[in-house]
């Protein structure tokens, strides 16, 4: 039976039922294949999907084959859950036979077919559950999304499922990750979260897996190496190449970039001269034997290269730098594999933290998780094409987050930001969507563009976006919807292709209640919302003290006390305190003038405001029993304690210290 045969049949059934097909007409050919399986395997279309659920014992057997794999998947669930909550999702983790080892929900999810419920045990393989995420994912070996009646059974057609297979370092299926929604509550950008999620998943087991090889992450741009989108290539002390993941088989794409290839046949010279390389910075060099220029860190490697490289150990910190985020392995990892960061905040140390320089002189630092997270969904957001919010207090970094989305996006226009608490409002619209020459008194005779035109091909960012005027914001929405930009004064619109960020300070949705923002326009911006938590919340203080001084003076030093110092501040500025501090210290020193300045507790203490001290414990606390009074009243819901509060739901899960409600 071909994919046509199975999809008119299937859409006969559909129609004896009196269920309507998608509008779209007939799916992907993927999906008609997995139809296709599904009825040679004799699966009634219209029947109630029997699936099946394993015994306890055995459920545990799976479990513990899985051990390693599960525990990365868990905190990939556990992230996921917290960017698309709200939704009323499930999230799952499946053993390579389709079992379901792992579930995560927002709310409850329950299947209102009845007889169809997905728990823990539960096997979804395609042959049984017909056409869904897992089963589809597992039996493709491909990432895939199943909206409604793409369902092979008609009874999930109320439900949206995207699942993205997980391999180990020698390609092999291990499992899968999926997020299922009702039909009516998905969101379209979550396909990407879940490949991104696989991907972390991936890196980490095939870090683990070639912990007695040296681990190397390759980019075409030395920013992207901490990332996701970085390859990540294997090879042990002879130079062969042992593992390699998707990402890297594309950047070596034309190359017998295989299992078993010498490094030397793909780049052209020994690994050892890279290594040289990498004793004097961070990242190297390397140009493929085809002639791309890449770039290339460390990423792990075994104890004899550490000490050839000369770098401090701590086995107390069993955790890999891998694509922006720190991977804790489990406590029985042999130590030859062990890399933590180096105990002091030396040069080579703070420029592996820093992702990009965005701006002249501001370093982008992000090695705290939540700084990481943020940069790795707001990055993957722009890569889709869908609008991005970025929440944060004011100098938290919030430009230079989407100017580091925007540099990863591949796209080649311009970055363009806009502050739209600073256009005057009656030349807001002209100078957002441009005017024909003549359109108003005191406008340029050849007219202007606008500022959403230059940013054609690019990223627009609407800086402090909750003080957009209630006129403009409906233009806005018009924009989002069309793509059109018509000039002031014009008569003929066109089409421009701009990936939209917007930032705010501001609690939009309190904005929303009291009628100074629009709702729809809040859905539409709201895509994906990333948080940047400030300064003195921030893991990596030390790191971002040491950038922010060196985009002052690039060979100033510091001492640990001055650090410590520095920490017992509030920072209600953040970053943009934090400068004009270092700025002033630096300016404070007396003596001979020396290349290398150097500041300790004494020149910091003098110019650090007094009043701004750092919260005691005390308030501390309670800010965690107001947030948990306010989440009981709000019927034990993330969601309704933020809206209620004005707080991100990451500051509400933070407080209270407990996984999600399920």
């Amino acid at each position: 039976m071909s994919s046509q045969d199975a999809a008119w049949a299937r859409a006969q059934a559909v129609r004896l039922r009196g269920t309507a097909m998608p509008p779209e007409g007939l799916p992907a050919a993927l999906i008609q294949d997995s139809w296709v399986r599904c009825m040679q395997a004799g699966l009634d279309v219209t029947a109630a999907p029997q699936v099946p659920v394993t015994t306890g014992s055995d459920l545990a057997q799976r479990r513990e084959r899985s051990e390693f794999v599960r525990r990365l998947a868990q905190a990939e669930l556990e992230s996921l859950g917290q960017q698309i909550a709200g939704s009323n999702f499930l999230l799952a983790f499946a053993d390579p036979d389709g079992v379901i080892l792992d579930l995560f929900a927002d709310n409850r999810f329950a299947m209102s077919s009845g007889d169809a419920g997905i728990v823990a045990g539960s096997c979804w393989a395609e042959k049984l559950a017909g056409t869904n995420g897992l089963g589809t994912a597992l039996a493709t070996g491909q990432a895939v999304a199943v909206t409604g009646l793409e369902h092979y059974f008609l009874r999930l057609g109320n439900v949206s499922c995207t699942a993205a297979p997980v391999r180990n370092a020698a390609g092999e299926l291990v499992g899968a990750l999926d997020a299922s929604s009702y039909f009516d509550s998905r969101q379209h950008h979550t396909q990407a979260l879940v490949q991104m999620a696989a991907t972390h998943i991936e890196n980490g087991l095939l870090v683990h897996q070639m912990r007695s090889h040296t681990v190397l992450a390759i980019h075409s741009r030395a920013e992207y190496l901490s990332t996701w989108s970085a390859g990540l290539v294997a090879v042990d002390e002879t130079g062969t190449l042992c593992a390699l993941n998707a990402r890297a088989a594309s950047l070596l794409a034309g190359l017998q970039a295989a299992r078993g290839a010498t490094f030397e046949s793909l780049f052209g010279e020994p690994l050892e001269r890279l290594f040289t390389r990498l004793q004097i910075g961070p990242e190297a060099a390397l140009r493929t034997v085809l002639g791309r220029n890449l770039v290339a860190n460390l990423v792990a490697w075994p104890a004899t290269r550490a000490s050839h490289r000369g770098q401090d150990q701590d086995p107390g910190r069993p955790a890999h730098r891998v694509q922006g985020r720190a991977l804790e392995l489990p406590a029985d990892l042999s130590a030859a594999a062990r890399v933590g960061p180096l105990t002091q905040p030396t040069a080579a140390w703070v420029a592996s933290a820093v992702v990009g320089v965005a701006v002249p002189g501001s370093a982008f630092v992000t090695a705290d998780p939540e700084v990481a997270e943020a940069c790795r969904l707001a990055s993957a957001a722009v890569a889709l094409g869908v609008p991005v919010l970025i929440q944060g207090e004011t100098g938290t970094g919030k430009e230079l987050l989407a100017r580091h989305a925007h540099a990863g996006s591949g796209r080649r226009g311009s970055f363009v930001a806009v502050n739209c608490a600073a256009l005057p409002r009656e030349l807001f619209e002209a100078e957002l969507f441009g005017y024909v020459g003549g359109a108003y008194t005191g406008s340029r005779r050849e007219g202007s563009a606008g500022l959403i035109a230059s940013a054609d091909g690019g990223c627009l960012l609407l800086d402090e976006v909750q003080d957009l005027p209630l006129s403009l914001q409906a233009a806005l929405l018009r924009f989002l919807d069309d793509s059109q930009v018509r000039p002031v004064g014009g008569q003929v619109s066109r089409r421009v292709d701009v990936q939209i960020l917007a930032a705010t300070n501001a609690a939009l949705d309190e904005r929303v209640a009291s009628g100074l923002f629009r709702a729809d326009l809040l859905y539409r911006l709201n895509v994906v919302r990333v948080t940047l938590p400030p300064l003195r919340r921030r893991k990596d203080f030390a790191q971002a003290v040491l950038a922010s001084l060196r985009s002052v003076h690039a060979h100033a030093e510091i001492s640990a006390a001055a650090v410590e110092r520095l920490g017992q501040h509030a920072w209600p500025g953040n970053f943009r305190e934090l400068r004009a501090v270092l700025t002033r210290a630096l300016l404070s020193l007396r003596g001979p003038h020396t290349a290398t300045p150097s500041l300790d507790w004494s020149e910091v203490h003098a110019v650090l405001p007094a009043a701004a001290e750092r919260p005691s414990n005390a308030l501390q606390q309670s800010a965690t029993e107001l947030i948990r009074s306010a989440f009981e009243r709000c019927g034990r819901c993330v969601s309704r304690t933020s809206r209620a509060l004005g707080v991100s739901r990451t500051t509400v899960y933070r407080h209270l210290r407990v996984t999600p409600p399920r």
